[in-house]
């Protein structure tokens, strides 16, 4: 009888029972912003009720910043629109780690995001990044990268166990 199989992995696709010694390797701001631009989404961590708050999101990094869209009744949008002038502090993460093998990588940016209100922002933006959910998304969101941690996975050596 084969073993069962963890939520959510995708069939045939399970990683060994004992998997090899892994490594974290820093990863340079320019790199790590490189790799997290090649992702198609990421996890926005913003404020809600004082209480932490993730929404998974598309996004687009042009202009040294990462931008996503919005809708009217998103709880970040409400977190922002009255805060364009100082923002609200967010972490925004993506990464691309293979279940299989356990390589890849992780970025995590923690900055200020503030509504996006120049239309020819506003208008480049909204050509560059199609939101990927059945919604009207009305609002641009900027997110300034100010911390950036990022890290590859690689394999290790036995000795590093």
């Amino acid at each position: 009888m084969p073993a069962p199989r963890r939520p959510g992995a995708p069939a045939g696709r399970r990683p060994p029972a004992e998997a090899p010694p892994r490594e974290l390797v820093p990863l340079e701001r320019g790199e790590a912003l490189r790799l997290l631009g090649s992702a198609p989404f990421g996890r926005i961590v913003f404020t809600v009720r004082a209480l932490p708050a993730i929404r998974p999101v598309n996004h687009l990094f042009v202009d040294d910043a990462i931008v996503i869209r919005t809708h009217d009744g998103a709880a970040l949008t409400a977190a922002t629109l009255g805060s364009e002038d100082a923002g609200v502090v967010v972490a925004y993460e993506a990464d691309a780690i293979d279940p299989v093998t356990r390589l890849g990588w992780s970025v995590v940016v923690t900055g200020f995001a503030r509504p996006v209100t120049d239309p020819a922002r506003l208008a480049r933006y909204r050509a560059l990044l199609s939101p990927w959910v059945n919604a009207s998304m009305d609002h641009t969101v900027a997110i300034q990268p100010d911390l950036v941690a990022g890290y590859r996975l690689i394999a290790g050596t036995a000795a590093a166990s």
